[in-house]
Order: C-alpha cells, then sequence, then structure tokens
C-alpha cells in the first residue's frame, strides 16, 4: 500500500508539474503501473489484462473525449459525458451546464489530469457500472492576466460512472462538498 501511494504521489506530481509548466498543456489520463481491477467481485491481478480490458479501455475513450471538449471549449460536447441522473449533492445536469460555462469564461487552455489506481467494475440491477478511484486536477490559464493555475485538485477521489445510451459516463463523485461556498461559485470539483 505504502509503495502504490508513493507511486501516485509521483505520477501526481510529476504531471501537476508538466501541466503547471506547460505553456499549451495536454490531457492526461492514465492507468497506474500497479492500478487494481475488480469485475463483478473478481480481481484481475496481471497488468496486460487490466489496461486490455474492454470496459477500462472504453472508460479511458470516455475521459479522453470529455478531454478534447474541454480543450475546445465546446459545451454540449462535454455535457455528453455526463449521466442523466448526474447528481453531486444536489448539482444536476444544468447547474454542471452553468458552471462549466463560467469556466470557458474565465479561463482558456483547460486541461485535466487523471490517474486510475483501482476500478471496480460491476452490474447494478441492469445498468453497467464504475467505480474509478482517481487523483488529478484541472488546469486553466485566467483570460484576465494569463497566469495558469490549479482550479481544482483531487487525491483518491472515487468517480462514479454509468453505461448508458452506449457510453461510459460520469454519473458523480464521492466526497464531501463544500459548505462554505455560495452557489453562484461552485466548486469545479464535482465537474470531472
Amino acid at each position: 500500500m505504502a509503495r502504490r501511494s508513493a507511486q501516485c504521489l509521483f505520477f501526481t506530481v510529476f504531471a501537476v508539474a508538466w501541466l503547471t509548466l506547460s505553456p499549451e498543456s495536454h490531457a492526461l489520463v492514465e492507468i497506474l503501473p500497479d492500478v487494481s481491477l475488480t469485475v463483478d467481485g473478481r480481481a484481475i491481478h496481471d497488468h496486460a489484462s487490466i489496461v486490455s480490458y474492454p470496459a477500462l479501455r472504453e472508460i479511458l475513450g470516455a475521459f479522453g473525449r470529455a478531454e478534447v471538449a474541454v480543450q475546445k471549449q465546446d459545451l454540449d460536447q462535454v455535457l455528453q459525458f455526463y449521466a442523466k441522473n448526474y447528481n453531486y449533492h444536489g448539482l444536476k445536469p444544468m447547474d454542471v451546464r452553468r458552471i462549466w460555462d463560467e469556466v470557458f469564461t474565465h479561463y482558456h487552455n483547460l486541461s485535466s489530469t487523471h490517474l486510475f489506481s483501482e476500478v471496480k467494475v460491476f452490474r447494478s440491477g441492469s445498468q453497467l457500472r464504475a467505480e474509478i478511484t482517481c487523483t488529478g486536477g484541472l488546469y486553466g490559464t485566467e483570460s484576465q492576466g494569463g497566469t495558469r493555475i490549479t482550479l481544482d485538485s483531487w487525491f483518491q477521489e472515487v468517480h462514479y460512472l454509468v453505461h448508458e445510451d452506449g457510453a461510459w459516463r460520469f454519473l458523480g463523485n464521492a466526497g464531501v462538498a463544500p459548505s462554505a461556498e455560495p452557489f453562484t461559485s461552485s466548486p469545479h470539483h464535482p465537474l470531472f
């Protein structure tokens, strides 16, 4: 466990440093070397089998498409990454639209980092779902001033996804929403 934490920290520091220093940053969506994968309660240990597992490849593709949409600031395409029943502490898809619109208004050259350390894929009734433990962040350059900043970061956050309408979609996150922020300045954290 200590080895995984050290690796996760190393990759996070490397990715954050690379994204922060690079004037033209790009996405980083990766499976960490010692990722654990559980499918319907059965652990898969062979790394080659993990990285080639079809559902995991599809999930990586979904995050990749979302990242391209963020970099293009294509609000409609970004929102396709969200499930119909997306809910993060009361924030619904309409709220997500408003917040991404605010992000796109105030920042450019957006990018994110997603480092997957644990993936669980399982059936819940008729739906295929996934829980992904992820470390990463959302970065952008301020439209006024031009400073490259970290808009949000997360460490071993659990992202919930659902396979809906033929694609993996973001359903929400585990974690506690801040209570001190007014709704109009909602954190970017629930967004990605």
